[in-house]
């Protein structure tokens, strides 16, 4: 009895004093609430801190598809070029060209391959000549405006570059037939990673003028400028290189490209690799997207934090696209 009589005395204790120990409790919670509310929030920390700030996509087969069948005009003009303007035995020309694909990473790399190019053909490649007849007669029409991959793209936080073995003028004629010219801060081209013969020519006149005042001589002035290979994926030194050109943080930056190489070549490099067209990873890959425009499904991650990138004033989605160099 007397037990009974303690606990209910204890109950009307506790009942008596918990809306006191409440109403303390509330008050406590509410000045933390505002103190951390009212705290300013560093948005460029915050941003800074994103898993990536950069996208670089690759062009052709990429943000097209492959069943266009613009890759197999490209692999036609090409060959047609190495018979007519190369004068090569048309046998010997497609295991040719595949051949020097495999080995170099573009045909034209390989045909411009000292040993084969000059003292073997008698021919020295010019570049504006080749692109001119491979991609002057592709069949353009086939590319059509792409609204919903231009919202993708403009809908993204992050910085977003074209990284493409073509020449610029194949670039900006795609990109415009796709609708997406204003979708890039970039494009990194062929000109890009290889200066133009006459760039070249001028370069070394300056060396050799730089020589002349220091009473020096150049060592390689006479080296032939064959004896430069064409820097181009799936080089790992064209991935640094673009490293460099981008200013890029390769652990801060994905890269989607349509091929099994250039994805190994990117993922050696240190970038976070994508697949395009596969529904299988391939060695290196980190994502396999069978098309680009599943790109939010696989990787809504990128679109995290989006509003932040853009409050702090980060490079806007839509602005010209210029050739990097």
């Amino acid at each position: 009895m007397l037990k009974t009589k303690r606990q209910s005395s204890l109950t009307r204790d506790y009942y008596k004093h918990f809306p006191t120990f409440f109403s303390q409790m509330v008050s406590l919670l509410t000045c933390l609430f505002v103190a951390v509310a009212s705290k300013p929030v560093n948005m460029e920390s915050y941003t800074a801190g994103a898993k990536f700030d950069c996208l670089l996509f690759d062009m052709d087969d990429t943000l097209y598809p492959l069943s266009l069948g613009i890759n197999l005009a490209c692999r036609k003009n090409i060959q047609d070029y190495m018979i007519s303007k190369l004068q090569i035995e048309e046998s010997l020309v497609p295991k040719m060209c595949l051949d020097l694909y495999k080995e170099y990473g573009t045909t034209m790399a390989g045909l411009k391959v000292c040993v084969f190019s000059v003292l073997v053909l008698g021919y020295d490649l010019d570049y504006d000549d080749f692109h001119a007849c491979v991609h002057g007669t592709l069949p353009y029409e086939k590319l059509k405006p792409d609204p919903v991959l231009r919202q993708l793209l403009l809908s993204l936080p992050q910085r977003k570059i074209i990284f493409t073995n073509s020449d610029k003028a194949h670039a900006a004629t795609v990109l415009k037939k796709l609708g997406l010219e204003d979708c890039f801060e970039g494009v990194i081209c062929f000109e890009t990673l290889n200066p133009s013969s006459a760039e070249e020519h001028g370069q070394e006149r300056d060396r050799e003028d730089s020589d002349e005042t220091d009473g020096g001589s150049s060592a390689d002035s006479d080296s032939p400028a064959c004896h430069k290979r064409i820097l181009c994926k799936p080089s790992l030194e064209s991935m640094e290189a673009v490293i460099e050109i981008a200013k890029l943080d390769p652990k801060k930056t994905v890269f989607f490209d349509d091929s099994a190489r250039n994805i190994a070549s990117g993922k050696a490099a240190g970038l976070h690799t994508v697949i395009v067209g596969s529904s299988a990873l391939v060695a290196g890959a980190d994502v396999a997207l069978e098309s680009i425009h599943n790109i939010k499904e696989a990787l809504p991650e990128l679109w995290e934090a989006g509003e932040h990138v853009q409050a702090v004033g980060l490079r806007s989605a839509a602005v010209e696209t210029t050739v990097l160099a």
